[in-house]
Protein backbone atom coordinates (compact mmCIF):
# COMPACT_ATOMS: atom_id res chain seq x y z
CA UNK A 1 0.00 0.00 0.00
CA UNK A 2 1.42 3.32 -1.06
CA UNK A 3 0.34 5.22 2.04
CA UNK A 4 1.96 2.73 4.40
CA UNK A 5 5.18 4.72 4.56
CA UNK A 6 3.99 8.28 3.93
CA UNK A 7 0.88 10.44 3.62
CA UNK A 8 -0.14 11.14 0.04
CA UNK A 9 -2.72 13.15 -1.85
CA UNK A 10 -5.34 11.48 -4.03
CA UNK A 11 -3.55 12.77 -7.13
CA UNK A 12 -0.22 11.33 -6.04
CA UNK A 13 -1.86 7.99 -5.30
CA UNK A 14 -3.77 8.00 -8.61
CA UNK A 15 -0.58 8.67 -10.57
CA UNK A 16 0.63 5.18 -9.60
CA UNK A 17 -2.29 3.44 -11.30
CA UNK A 18 -3.58 3.12 -14.84
CA UNK A 19 -7.11 4.08 -13.90
CA UNK A 20 -9.24 7.21 -13.77
CA UNK A 21 -8.70 9.53 -10.82
CA UNK A 22 -12.41 9.42 -9.83
CA UNK A 23 -12.09 5.64 -9.47
CA UNK A 24 -9.11 6.04 -7.15
CA UNK A 25 -10.95 8.77 -5.23
CA UNK A 26 -13.92 6.43 -4.76
CA UNK A 27 -11.64 3.72 -3.38
CA UNK A 28 -10.01 6.24 -1.04
CA UNK A 29 -13.47 7.33 0.14
CA UNK A 30 -14.45 3.72 0.91
CA UNK A 31 -11.18 3.04 2.76
CA UNK A 32 -11.67 6.25 4.74
CA UNK A 33 -15.27 5.33 5.62
CA UNK A 34 -13.98 1.98 6.90
CA UNK A 35 -11.35 3.84 8.98
CA UNK A 36 -8.52 2.05 7.19
CA UNK A 37 -7.27 5.42 5.99
CA UNK A 38 -7.20 8.73 7.81
CA UNK A 39 -7.32 12.18 6.24
CA UNK A 40 -5.49 15.37 7.06
CA UNK A 41 -6.26 18.67 5.37
CA UNK A 42 -3.22 20.78 4.49
CA UNK A 43 -4.36 23.90 2.64
CA UNK A 44 -6.40 22.79 -0.33
CA UNK A 45 -4.91 19.31 -0.36
CA UNK A 46 -6.14 16.30 1.58
CA UNK A 47 -3.45 13.84 2.56
CA UNK A 48 -4.31 10.19 3.20
CA UNK A 49 -2.45 8.03 5.69
CA UNK A 50 -2.79 4.47 6.90
CA UNK A 51 -4.69 3.93 10.16
CA UNK A 52 -2.30 1.48 11.79
CA UNK A 53 -4.62 0.72 14.73
CA UNK A 54 -7.44 -0.37 12.41
CA UNK A 55 -5.02 -2.46 10.33
CA UNK A 56 -3.86 -4.18 13.53
CA UNK A 57 -7.49 -4.93 14.46
CA UNK A 58 -8.00 -6.56 11.06
CA UNK A 59 -4.76 -8.53 11.31
CA UNK A 60 -5.73 -9.74 14.80
CA UNK A 61 -9.16 -10.79 13.50
CA UNK A 62 -7.70 -12.67 10.52
CA UNK A 63 -4.89 -14.44 12.42
CA UNK A 64 -6.96 -17.41 13.74
CA UNK A 65 -8.28 -18.05 10.22
CA UNK A 66 -4.76 -17.89 8.78
CA UNK A 67 -3.59 -20.46 11.32
CA UNK A 68 -6.56 -22.69 10.53
CA UNK A 69 -5.85 -22.59 6.77
CA UNK A 70 -2.13 -23.19 7.34
CA UNK A 71 -3.00 -26.33 9.30
CA UNK A 72 -5.43 -27.49 6.62
CA UNK A 73 -2.92 -26.97 3.82
CA UNK A 74 -0.23 -28.76 5.81
CA UNK A 75 -2.60 -31.71 6.33
CA UNK A 76 -3.45 -31.73 2.62
CA UNK A 77 0.24 -31.66 1.72
CA UNK A 78 0.91 -34.64 4.01
CA UNK A 79 -1.95 -36.61 2.44
CA UNK A 80 -0.76 -35.81 -1.07
CA UNK A 81 2.80 -36.88 -0.29
CA UNK A 82 1.52 -40.21 1.09
CA UNK A 83 -0.53 -40.89 -2.03
CA UNK A 84 2.32 -39.87 -4.32
CA UNK A 85 4.68 -42.36 -2.70
CA UNK A 86 2.24 -45.26 -3.04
Amino acid sequence: MLVASQSMTAGAIASNFDTARPTVSRHLQILTECNLLGQQQNGREIYYHLNLQKMKEIADFIEPFRKMWDERFNTLETIMKKHKNQ
